[in-house]
């Protein structure tokens, strides 16, 4: 019996070769997404390229991807000066690419070009539906509805700990007359984990949300792709539904983020939101300045009227008849009465205006926090703000309520995110 014809599984390789090279003897332009990118020691990038489908963001085609290191410079340079971001997976690609087909490593592409207008597009395009899913939630304006409290003192910062902006921010607010009680709670602020970590920080505030003015959301500068995440529609929603007003400097000069756009305020850099803050409390020292100097003028005011319709009345007097005098005195009798009561009046009423205000600042002094239970901890007369800055042995200054002691650190804890 003939065995069947057949051919060697080499000549099949070459087979589907030559045709797959013949059919793309050219370079072709194909959009995808990567998924994986690694740049390995010789210099040389290799890619995972898919495509996906549906809702559930299942890949319906995937390649093997690479951009020699003779090109890979030029390519990632340009990409990353037009679009202000490096190559890195999640991004949608259009890229200039030459088919090639291996008989032991099967297909792949080799990029020579990468268009970054096309990136640039699909960023904007995600920008945008994020802006018209949250207006279509109905949730667009819901945190500017809330209402900003007169005093704002009482801080929750949404930052990286070893942030420059957030070192930024907190050296502003000291160099101010004013005291402000500033707790931070740390995330991450670029990266793939931004997003997340941003959100769960602003869950741990609002579990908090009455020890709070008001959310301060800040970072400092950085590439366009840093701003990714802003643009996010859970981290957008978040910050659009959240029950505490919410100020953002994320520091972009040219851009604004969709945060920006849902946030109560949005300034431009952490040192714009720490001015923004002394400003708002320079404009209430103002107010009870110009409250004091109302009640004062509204006093003087009122005196000298009654003064001199009491003279007006006293000269008429003088020129009626026994029972006419009797009855107008009588009637200045029962006017100085009615002028004693009105002035007795509005002087408890400004009294009060005055001592609720008062009241507010003096809950916000920091006797007051002190008598709650705080401590100052000082340093060589300066106050230690974090457990780094103090080491075994040191030798401490501790104020409280009714004076001052000293104190030896004997050991030191701290928990930081890197």
């Amino acid at each position: 019996m003939n065995e069947p014809q057949h051919i060697t599984l080499r000549e099949l390789q070459r087979r589907v070769k030559s045709v797959l090279e013949g059919q793309f003897a050219l370079p072709v332009w194909v959009s995808a997404e990567i998924s994986d990118l690694k740049v390995n020691y010789s210099g040389h990038c290799y890619l995972e390229l898919v495509e996906k489908g549906g809702d559930n963001g299942v890949p319906t085609a995937q390649a093997r991807a690479v951009v020699w290191r003779s090109q890979y410079p030029r390519i990632a340079a340009y990409f990353e000066a037009e679009t202000g971001q490096r190559l890195a997976p999640g991004l949608k690609i259009l890229a200039k690419v030459l088919v090639s087909y291996h008989e032991l490593y099967g297909f792949s592409l080799q990029i020579t070009d990468i268009d970054p207008s096309y990136t640039l597009g699909d960023l904007e395009r995600q920008r945008q539906q994020t802006i018209a899913q949250l207006q279509q939630d109905g949730v667009w304006e819901m945190n500017r509805e809330v209402t900003l409290p007169t005093v704002v003192q009482r801080v929750a910062v949404v930052s990286s700990v070893n942030a420059a902006g957030y070192q930024d921010f907190c050296k502003e607010l000291e160099k101010s007359p004013y005291r402000f009680e500033v707790t931070l709670f740390d995330a991450f602020m670029q990266g793939e984990a931004a997003e997340q970590s941003i959100i769960d920080a602003l869950c741990r505030v609002a579990d908090r949300m009455e020890e709070f003015d008001a959310v301060v959301m800040i970072r400092g500068g950085g590439s366009r792709s840093d701003l990714n995440c802003f643009n996010a529609y859970r981290l957008c929603s978040y910050v659009a539904q959240f029950p505490l007003p919410v100020i953002t400097g994320i520091g972009h000069d040219k851009d604004t983020s969709v945060a920006d756009m849902v946030a109560h305020t949005a300034l431009k850099t952490p040192t714009a939101v720490a001015g923004w803050l002394v400003e708002r409390m320079s404009g209430i020292d103002g107010w009870l300045d110009g409250a004091a100097l109302q009640l004062h003028d509204g006093v003087l005011r009122l005196t000298r009227r009654e003064q001199l319709h009491l003279e007006e009345l006293t000269g008429d007097l003088r020129h009626l008849p026994a029972g006419v005098l009797r009855q107008r005195g009588l009637e200045l009798e029962n006017r100085n009465e009615a002028f004693r009561q009105a002035v007795e009046l509005f002087l408890r009423q400004q009294q009060q205006r005055l001592a609720t205000t008062a009241e507010l600042i003096e809950s916000r002094s920091p006797r007051h926090i002190l008598r709650m239970g705080f401590a100052v901890v000082r340093s060589e007369g300066r106050a230690v703000r974090s457990a780094s800055g103090v080491a075994a042995g040191q030798s401490l200054e501790i104020e409280v309520a009714d004076g001052r002691f000293a104190a030896e650190v004997v050991a030191r804890t701290a928990e930081q995110k890197q």
